[in-house]
Formats: structure tokens, C-alpha cells, sequence
């Protein structure tokens, strides 16, 4: 297994494997042959990144069976998705704000995020796995009240893809098996979300292949599984969310009023 991170500093980018307190710097692309130049940074002494940088953000909807039987929803044919913005992605650590034209509801959502490593097109659930290079933690952060304010047009989009409401990382995990992972949400100390990603209705496999018949998928993009029961809404002048992925690490946001 390895945690890959981005980072900048002095100015500069870069990217590499955690080894314990220190990154080892890698060169080259990270989805594509890179290799470690032997030198090493104290994590102490960068400011981490998002972890890759996708061409799109793909995010689930209705993908948990407990979630469905909660909602009374069926559990659906084929999976259903929504694309973020690109601009909503912001960085581990970060302080995400309210958008100053809305007061309503805004909730977290803790999430698996897989990562592509390698272009997929109409592969198969077995040439899935290939196309994979790892996993990562999201909040999906969403304005709630708008995906239904307009009864003729339900507003996912605009509701999950405001400045900062993208947060991933902090790491990409490889090697991991995603079925045997648990996500939890804590906010402000409290654990909202415990829920196993082996109750997906659609495995990440099945993810990849599914969505590569629909658009092909890049190197960095993002696919974000989905949440399940616990989803709730962040109430305090600020509200520290962290969402813990046991083997892939803790994403820690802010979210201030």
C-alpha cells in the first residue's frame, strides 16, 4: 500500500508517497511510471494539495441499499450520477465558506472517492480494476435547499459545485481492497456517518465500468461513491468535519457561516 500526496512548496508543486513523518518525492506523472528521485521533505514543512487534479468530478447518488430503504427509494438499474464543477474542488485543511448568495441548508457528505489512474472506455468490470489507481476521501458538500427549489428542474449540479464544496484527499491510497473499508463522519466531534462501502448497490468496479460506457474517464478524474445513512447539516458559525477512512486517512475541512 502506498499514500501518495500533493504538495506545494516554496511556490512549487510537487507529489510523492508518505513515509511516515516525511514525503518521498516523486518525478515524472504520478498516474504513469513515475519514479522517486531519493529525495525526501518533512511533511511538517509543505502545504498539501489536493491530492490529483480531475478533469471532471463525478458523484453518486442512491448508491447505498441502507440509504434507499431509509428513503423508500428503489434501488436503481444503472448507476445514478451528477458531475461537480471543477472549480469547487479546495484542499485538504481548507476553510470552506458559505456562498454569499445562499442561507439555506448546507450538509456534509462523506464519501469513498476512487481515482482513475488510466484512460477507460467501455472497459469491462475485470478491465476496471486496471483503470484504477486508488482511493480517497470526500465530502461532498451540498446547498441542499436548491435541488428542489425549482419544481420543474432538480439543481444538483448547482447545488454541490459552489467555491470549496469539493474537498478531497488528503492522500490517494493504493493497493487497497474498498470493499472491506468503513466511512465515518465526524462533526465537531460528534460521529454523524458509520457505514461500510460493502453495502454499495454498485461496486467501484462496477462504477468504472459503468460511467467509461458513458464518457471516458482520465487520469485523476474522480468518481465519489456516494453517501448512506447520517447525512445532516453543518449549524455552527464554524464546523470542523472530518471524514475517516481507516487505511486511507482523515480529511479534515472547516465549514464557517
Amino acid at each position: 500500500m502506498a499514500h501518495w500526496v500533493r504538495f506545494t512548496r516554496t511556490g512549487a508543486a510537487g507529489f510523492g508517497t508518505l513515509d511516515g513523518d516525511n514525503i518521498s518525492i516523486h518525478a515524472g506523472d504520478m498516474f504513469d511510471g513515475s519514479q522517486p528521485t531519493g529525495e525526501q521533505v518533512a511533511l511538517a514543512e509543505v502545504e498539501l494539495l489536493a491530492p490529483a487534479q480531475p478533469s471532471k468530478i463525478i458523484a453518486l447518488w442512491n448508491n447505498f441499499h441502507a440509504l434507499a430503504a431509509k428513503l423508500n427509494s428503489p434501488v436503481p438499474a444503472d448507476p445514478l450520477y451528477l458531475l461537480k464543477a471543477g472549480s469547487c474542488l479546495t484542499t485538504p485543511g481548507a476553510t470552506v465558506h458559505r456562498p454569499a448568495s445562499y442561507g439555506g441548508k448546507v450538509v456534509y457528505e462523506g464519501e469513498l472517492g476512487i481515482v482513475i489512474g488510466k484512460a477507460a472506455t467501455n472497459v469491462s468490470e475485470e478491465e476496471a480494476e486496471g483503470c484504477i489507481f486508488g482511493y480517497t476521501c470526500v465530502n461532498d458538500i451540498t446547498a441542499a435547499d436548491i435541488i428542489n427549489k425549482d419544481p420543474t428542474f432538480a439543481q444538483w449540479v448547482r447545488a454541490k459545485s459552489f467555491d470549496g464544496f469539493g474537498p478531497f484527499g488528503p492522500v490517494i491510497a493504493t493497493d487497497i481492497d474498498p470493499s472491506a473499508l468503513l466511512v465515518r463522519t465526524v462533526l465537531n466531534g460528534e460521529e454523524r456517518q458509520r457505514y461500510p462501502i460493502s453495502d454499495m448497490v454498485f461496486s467501484a468496479r462496477q462504477l468504472v465500468s459503468r460511467i467509461s460506457h458513458d464518457m471516458t474517464l482520465l487520469p485523476g478524474d474522480v468518481i465519489c461513491c456516494g453517501t448512506s445513512i447520517g447525512v445532516g447539516s453543518m449549524k455552527e458559525p464554524s464546523n470542523t468535519v472530518d471524514i475517516i477512512i481507516e487505511g486511507i486517512g482523515t480529511l479534515s475541512n472547516t465549514f464557517v457561516q
